[in-house]
C-alpha cells in the first residue's frame, strides 16, 4: 500500500518523494489469461497511432514525424542486482541463481509468491507517474521468457502470463506512453552476462529447441498485441552477443518471420552485433518491412573513454572527421532502415548541471534523426541512498533511506518479504538536473566554446 506523499505533486519542484503522487488506478484491466488472445486498446484511448517506418525514420501511421524519447524499466521483470545495491561478486546476482536459492530453501510455490511480491513493489503508481514528468513518451520493458511461458510445461502459457505486460501497456496508455517489449532474457540465455538472466550459460545458440520455443513465445506476444498501437515495437533479443554475426542474423530473421506470420503491422527490432550488421544485409531487399536496428552506445563506459564532456561531444558531434553518431547515420542510410538507441547512459558521473544538459542533448540528437531512444534506467537504488555520481537512475532512494544487502541464503522468509516490500515505499530522490533540462523550453548548448 502506497503512503500519501506529504509534499504533494509539486511537478518540477519535486525533489523528494515519500511515495509519489497518488492517482486512481488505471482503467485498463489486468488480464490473467491462459491463452493468447488479442489485447486491443481500451475504449476511448488517447490519440495513439500504430507506428511504422519510412526510410530511416520512425513515423506515425500517416507518415507524420514522431519523437520517441524514453527510459528502460530495468530490474522489474528480470532482476539485475547491481540496481539494488549489490556488488558484481554478490553470491546471488542473476535471476537463475535467485530462483535456485529460493526453490531450495522454500519451494517453487513460495519462490513464485516472492517474485510476485518483488515485481509488485518495484514498479508502482508513483513510478509510472514520474516517467512523463521527465517529458518522456516511451518505455522499454525488459522481461525474461519465464514471465510468460510456463517453465514446467514448455510451449504453454503461465496461468498469469499476461499479468505484467498487460499492466505495463495499460499504465503506459493512461499516461500517453508507448511501450517497446524487450525480450531481455531468452530461454537458455543468449549471452554469458547476468543480464541474460543466467550468467555463464549462453545455451540459446547451441540448443535449437530453445530457439523454437522463443519463436513460439514471440508468436504468443504478437497475437496478444497485434492490434494495440500502444506497443511501439517488439525487441526480439537483447544484446544476443553469444553468437557469431552470421548465426545472429539467421536466428533473428527466423524470429522476424515467426512474428510476421501473426502480426503484419508492428515494428520489429533487430539487434546489432559487436562485429557489425553486415550479416543481415539490406532488410528491404529481403522482403522485410517495418524493421529497425537496435544498438546500445555507452560513451564513457565499458572501455569507451572516460565519463566527461569530451566523450559525449565526440559521439554527438561526430568527431573526429564525421565519426561518432554520423557513422551510424551513414550506416542506416545505406540500409534504408531506422535506428533504435535501446540503451544509453548520458548523465552518470558528470557534474550535475552538465549531466542534465548532456541528457537533453543526447535525446534531441537521436530524435532529430528520426530515431527512438531509451536511457538506462528509470530507477537504481543503493545501500546508503542519495544521488551518487555513479548513479544510473532517473530516480534513486533518498539520502539516509538506504536499502539493506540481504543474504538470500540465510535470510528468513519474512526478511525477504520485507526487503521486497521496501521497494514500494522507500523515499525517492529525483535526478533534478535531468528533470530541469528535459522540461526546458530552450535546448542546452553543452559543447559551445566559451
Amino acid at each position: 500500500m502506497l503512503k500519501k506523499n506529504l509534499l504533494g505533486c509539486a511537478g518540477l519542484a519535486l525533489l523528494l518523494l515519500a511515495a509519489g503522487c497518488a492517482m486512481p488506478p488505471s482503467s485498463g484491466s489486468t488480464v490473467d489469461a491462459p491463452a493468447a488472445k488479442t489485447l486491443a486498446a481500451p475504449a476511448n484511448p488517447p490519440p495513439y497511432s500504430m507506428l511504422r517506418t519510412e526510410g530511416t525514420r520512425w513515423v506515425k501511421a500517416d507518415g507524420s514525424a514522431i519523437e520517441l524519447k524514453g527510459v528502460n524499466l530495468g530490474n522489474w521483470l528480470m532482476p539485475e542486482f547491481w540496481m539494488m545495491g549489490y556488488g558484481d561478486n554478490a553470491p546471488v546476482n542473476d535471476q537463475c541463481t535467485l530462483e535456485a536459492v529460493l526453490d531450495r530453501r522454500f519451494g517453487l510455490a513460495q519462490r513464485e509468491r516472492l517474485l510476485k511480491l518483488f515485481r509488485d513493489h518495484w514498479m508502482t503508481q508513483r513510478d509510472w507517474d514520474l516517467i512523463p514528468q521527465f517529458k518522456l513518451n516511451l518505455v522499454r520493458l525488459p522481461f525474461i521468457w519465464s514471465v510468460i511461458e510456463d517453465e514446467k510445461n514448455p510451449r504453454h502459457l503461465r496461468p498469469d502470463a499476461w499479468h505484467y505486460l498487460d499492466d505495463a501497456v495499460a499504465q503506459a496508455q493512461a499516461r500517453g506512453l508507448y511501450v517497446v517489449l524487450d525480450l531481455h532474457g531468452a530461454v537458455g540465455a543468449q549471452g554469458t552476462e547476468h543480464h541474460s538472466g543466467c550468467a555463464g550459460q549462453n545455451r540459446y545458440w547451441s540448443t535449437p529447441e530453445y530457439q523454437r520455443r522463443t519463436s513460439w513465445l514471440w508468436q504468443q506476444i504478437a497475437a496478444r498485441y497485434r492490434d494495440n498501437p500502444v506497443v511501439a515495437g517488439y525487441g526480439l533479443l537483447n544484446e544476443p552477443w553469444g553468437s557469431t554475426p552470421e548465426q545472429l542474423a539467421a536466428v533473428v530473421k527466423a524470429l522476424y518471420s515467426a512474428v510476421r506470420a501473426v502480426d503484419p503491422k508492428h515494428i520489429i527490432i533487430l539487434p546489432d552485433h559487436p562485429k557489425g550488421l553486415a550479416a543481415y544485409g539490406k532488410p528491404g531487399e529481403q522482403g522485410m518491412h517495418d524493421v529497425v536496428f537496435e544498438t546500445h552506445p555507452y560513451p564513457g563506459f565499458f572501455g569507451w573513454g572516460k565519463p566527461g564532456l569530451e566523450v559525449h561531444r565526440d559521439w554527438l558531434e561526430c568527431r573526429p572527421d564525421g565519426g561518432g553518431l554520423c557513422q551510424w547515420q551513414a550506416r542506416m542510410a545505406a540500409l534504408n532502415t531506422p535506428l533504435y538507441i535501446g540503451e544509453f547512459q548520458p548523465w552518470a558521473e558528470l557534474e550535475p548541471e552538465l549531466s542534465g544538459q548532456i541528457t537533453r542533448a543526447s535525446f534531441d540528437a537521436y530524435a532529430k534523426r528520426g530515431w527512438a531512444s531509451s536511457a538506462w534506467s528509470f530507477k537504481k537504488l543503493s545501500r546508503t541512498g542519495g544521488k551518487a555520481p555513479v548513479n544510473w537512475g532517473l530516480v534513486t532512494n533518498a539520502a539516509g533511506a538506504g536499502v539493506p544487502e540481504l543474504d538470500f541464503e540465510k535470510a528468513s522468509l519474512a526478511e525477504i518479504e520485507n526487503f521486497f516490500k521496501l521497494f514500494g515505499s522507500v523515499p525517492y530522490e529525483v535526478n533534478a538536473p535531468v528533470l530541469k533540462w528535459m522540461n526546458s523550453a530552450s535546448a542546452p548548448e553543452p559543447f559551445r566554446q566559451p
